[in-house]
């Protein structure tokens, strides 16, 4: 394992499955530099390690992650191609090893759109999933301008980035986000068994089956990611962002009305 390995992401490799846990419970798993940090270098360390067949990110019960930790980066909004979030968005885009998802509770902003980059996805039924970009006065990001309207169709996916309203697990799974939706009790038993079953198949034919797959968006992707952290990070000094952020530490409704 890499020195990069921190108490909120816990890593565990057994019968080929590497498993990466979200573990910041707290904090209902929000993400923070050091957090974004450690996922990219698991992704990319499983990458080169023979004995990882599949890749099953988690979180913990009640929540897979809520999404940036906004503290964390109206602090230190880290710029360039090396940033921890833009590094972990290309491993995620970059991943060669098929990369599952377990979903237990809570799932919002990065939570949701790097379900675009997974291979299955399976949900707790009573989880809820947002992307609440618009309403912190910020953009999505993980390419998901580019995949939602893609997979879901423009104006499905118009409604849930720009009103960014809360969606069920079945939602979620209607519209192809998620594969399977099952009792909370049994969302890692399920994933796991899944993992198992690909784990078990020729691993060069299913990488080389994923990268058939993603090879006609793969430079779209990156240059959407891009893109997308570049406006971001503009977005976060914005006087929108600010008031959004400032209303919810002050549990009053945002007024936008003054900016255009």
């Amino acid at each position: 394992m890499s020195h990069i390995d921190i108490s909120e992401v816990v890593r565990t490799l057994e019968d080929g499955i590497l498993t990466v846990r979200m573990n910041r419970p707290e904090k209902k798993n929000a993400l923070s530099h050091a957090m974004y940090r450690a996922l990219a270098t698991a992704l990319r360390e499983a990458d080169q390690d023979e004995a990882v067949r599949v890749v099953l990110l988690c979180g913990v019960p009640g929540a897979f992650t809520t999404g940036n930790d906004l503290s964390d980066f109206l602090k230190n909004p880290l710029l360039g191609e090396e940033s921890p979030v833009l590094s972990f968005l290309y491993a995620l885009a970059d991943l060669q090893k098929p990369l599952f998802a377990a979903i237990e509770g809570l799932a919002v902003g990065v939570g949701v759109t790097l379900l675009l980059h997974c291979d299955y996805v399976c949900a707790g039924a009573s989880s809820t999933l947002q992307m609440p970009f618009v309403n912190l006065g910020l953009v999505p990001e993980a390419a998901s301008t580019l995949l939602l309207p893609r997979m879901l169709g423009h104006l499905r996916a118009s409604e849930l980035l720009l009103f960014g309203e809360p969606f069920s697990a079945k939602a979620a799974q209607e519209a192809g986000l998620v594969t399977t939706v099952c009792a909370d009790d049994q969302v890692m038993a399920t994933t796991l068994a899944k993992a198992r079953q690909l784990a078990a198949q020729p691993a060069a034919a299913v990488r080389q089956t994923k990268a058939l797959l993603k090879a006609s968006t793969a430079g779209e992707v990156r240059e959407t990611l891009r893109r997308e952290a570049e406006i971001f990070v503009q977005r976060l000094a914005s006087p929108e962002a600010n008031e959004a952020l400032t209303a919810f530490a002050q549990r009053r409704a945002p007024d936008f009305s003054r900016f255009h």
